[in-house]
């Protein structure tokens, strides 16, 4: 929006500083008059016919003292120009900032050296923001150009099928059809995934009281078939975790955690505990399995989009699309929640989650990471 050109900050800053030393001139003179002046006689003769009256000392110190008081508006207009033009200069180095990060420019800092002032600080925390924009351009960029990818390859296996049927009609139909419809499911997964990821990000769900345990319960009675299948010991302990929030996406959240658990745990024989409690003002969900040692490096980038641990692709029913646990990361920070990944020493993942209690959101440091 244009708005009208006024003052620069620069000429306001002049003429406040001119305006205050005349001010002080001005009383400096009054203070002369008031204890000086209005005590000298006012006669022809003066004081004793031999001092100097107050119409001759008025007629002497008047015009020396518009005289100073002009130099003095002359000195305040350029000393006040100078110093106001040194006081300005730090943030004519975040204006160019800005206006290079509004072209797109996020690459650039300010770095300003010098004694720490409130210029200083504001440039700081402006470095700061810039580097925490950038990292999430650049998350927002690759999360796309992987997206793509993902759907893109179902598209083309999709297409590829389809080319081979028009080329071989004798070919067997069943098989085209049941190869299609799980390329198809595939990418419906995938679509909502993205989908919940985004509305998780976004924050807009309506909120209510929510029982962790009771999710956590529903959430393993739904996968304990696939955790007999695979010979997992399934448990959940603890008690009552209130929360609030959705519904929905808490439980999405405590499933993908378990399925997790379960489908990245060992061949056979291995177990997965779900724990839930209060701490506080702070409800707990716990999440801890068995499986092959995890180094740190590997844990910590598990919660990033398109991670599928040390298996890029799955062969079985079900196969991931790599934001499971992105979609649980997003879903605890619109919570206003941590989320805690440990490499357990025997091997496996310990998954911690931390939600307040009485519902009420905070706004953590890490929001952009």
């Amino acid at each position: 929006m244009r708005r009208r050109a006024g003052l620069s900050a620069r000429l306001k800053l002049t003429l406040s500083y001119v305006g205050f030393l005349l001010l002080a001139s001005t009383l400096l003179l009054a203070v002369v008059w008031v204890f000086l002046l209005r005590y000298v006689p006012d006669n022809s003769q003066g004081l004793l016919g031999i001092s100097p009256n107050r119409y001759l000392l008025l007629h002497t110190f008047a015009p020396a003292a518009a005289t100073a008081l002009a130099c003095l508006l002359v000195f305040g207009l350029l000393g006040g120009w100078v110093l106001a033009g040194r006081m300005l200069a730090p943030l004519t180095q975040i204006t160019d900032a800005a206006r290079r990060a509004g072209s797109g420019s996020l690459s650039h800092r300010i770095r300003m050296r010098g004694r720490q002032d409130e210029f200083r600080e504001l440039s700081d925390a402006f470095d700061s923001m810039l580097d925490q924009l950038e990292s999430h351009v650049a998350e927002q960029r690759r999360f796309a150009a992987n997206a793509s990818h993902e759907l893109r390859t179902p598209l083309a296996i999709s297409r590829a099928l389809l080319d081979v049927a028009r080329k071989d009609p004798a070919r067997d139909r069943g098989e085209l059809i049941e190869r299609l419809h799980t390329v198809n499911t595939r990418a419906i997964d995938l679509t909502e995934a993205l989908l919940l990821l985004s509305r998780g990000d976004s924050g807009s769900f309506r909120r209510e009281n929510v029982d962790l345990s009771l999710l956590a319960e529903e959430a393993a009675e739904t996968l304990l078939p696939l955790a007999e299948q695979r010979l997992i010991t399934l448990d959940v302990t603890g008690g009552a975790a209130p929360a609030g929030g959705s519904a929905e996406l808490l439980l999405r959240m405590v499933t993908n955690l378990v399925q997790n658990a379960v489908v990245h745990n060992l061949p056979a024989g291995g177990t997965v505990t779900v724990h839930t409690g209060a701490d506080g003002d702070t409800s707990v969900l716990s999440v801890e399995n068995t499986g092959r040692r995890l180094p740190p490096e590997l844990v910590a980038t598990l919660t990033e989009p398109f991670q599928r641990g040390t298996e890029r692709v799955r062969t079985d029913e079900h196969a991931g699309v790599g934001l499971g646990l992105a979609i649980v990361h997003s879903i605890v920070r619109a919570h206003g929640g941590t989320l805690v990944l440990a490499p357990r020493p025997a091997g496996g993942l310990l998954v911690t989650v931390r939600l307040p209690a009485d519902g009420k959101q905070r706004i953590l440091a890490d929001a952009a990471g």
